[in-house]
């Protein structure tokens, strides 16, 4: 039986993989992490599919990591990781054997800890967006992805604060905005404006946006405001959450007569560019 050329063609594992995490709204790096081992597994297998694979050759892929790879310990359990979430999410099949996977031990050791000299020497050979990125990493308390996806209706000038959205285990939290870093900061923001308006000029200046929120917001993806402008609208929008939680048939009276609440609540949605970056939209 030949098969039917216009039938659309299945898709391959690894895209069923990226979507099956997706699906589940995991981070854009552990996405690329479980692929990555995906692909190993099945290139130190000859290029043979999973479903036809089994507990020795798990085994084999791992022992290999630890032994001739001499991976870390924490590196061998993501690989198993993810050819758990293989098996199970992606190909439906149970497999009681893998949990009895001899997991690798990671070794407790003590953390490295800078004395406030040592960070001050370092910060001191950084120059420019890197210093401001290094100092924000140090003085808030931000992660790395955390800080280059900041946002400029996330940082608070009035309160000192930055909220931030979506970090590890998909929670937002607050941290403190230090006081040191407000002016190089809003001095970064009207550069990154200035630039952002440029790259508007030449067609460009447009950045990713999550979960379909670019087909909800057109424009949101080359919008930008001023730190200012941020700051007095999300002003506004506290006014108004306050206000709707004494009265809120009151708010939604004068939301439907143009009050200012609307406004704030579309740029919170919507938001200017990234703190992070050189120069674009959202």
């Amino acid at each position: 039986m030949t098969a039917d050329p216009s039938a659309p063609a299945s898709p391959r594992l690894l895209d069923r993989v990226r979507e099956r995490i997706r699906v589940k709204h995991y981070s854009i790096r552990t996405e690329q992490a479980y692929v990555d081992w995906i692909r190993r597994f099945i290139l130190f297998h000859g290029k043979r599919h999973p479903q036809e694979l089994g507990a020795p050759e798990v085994e084999a892929f791992l022992t290999h990591l630890a032994v001739a790879g001499r991976v870390a310990a924490s590196t061998q359990n993501q690989a198993k990781s993810a050819l758990l979430f293989l098996y199970r999410e992606v190909l439906a099949v149970e497999l009681p054997w893998l949990d009895g996977v001899t997991q690798a031990r990671a070794p407790k050791r003590l953390p490295v800890v800078l004395t406030r000299d040592e960070v001050g020497a370092v910060l001191a050979r950084l120059e420019g967006t890197q210093w401001l990125i290094g100092s924000l990493l140090y003085g808030s308390g931000l992660r790395l992805m955390e800080c280059l996806r900041l946002r400029v209706k996330d940082v608070d000038f009035g309160r000192n604060e930055i909220l931030v959205r979506d970090g590890k285990g998909a929670k937002d939290r607050v941290t403190m905005l230090p006081i040191a870093l407000k002016s190089p900061l809003q001095a970064h923001l009207g550069r990154v404006q200035s630039l952002h308006r440029q790259d508007l000029g030449e067609g460009y200046g447009e950045v990713y946006l999550p979960n379909a929120l670019e087909r909800k917001y057109p424009m949101a993806a080359r919008a930008a405001a001023d730190a200012a402008d941020a700051a007095a609208q999300l002003v506004q929008l506290r006014e108004a959450e306050a206000a709707a939680a004494v009265d809120d048939d009151r708010v939604r009276g004068r939301a439907g007569a143009g009050g200012d609440g609307g406004s704030a609540r579309q740029l919170r949605r919507q938001g200017p560019y990234f703190v992070g970056h050189a120069g674009g939209g959202a």
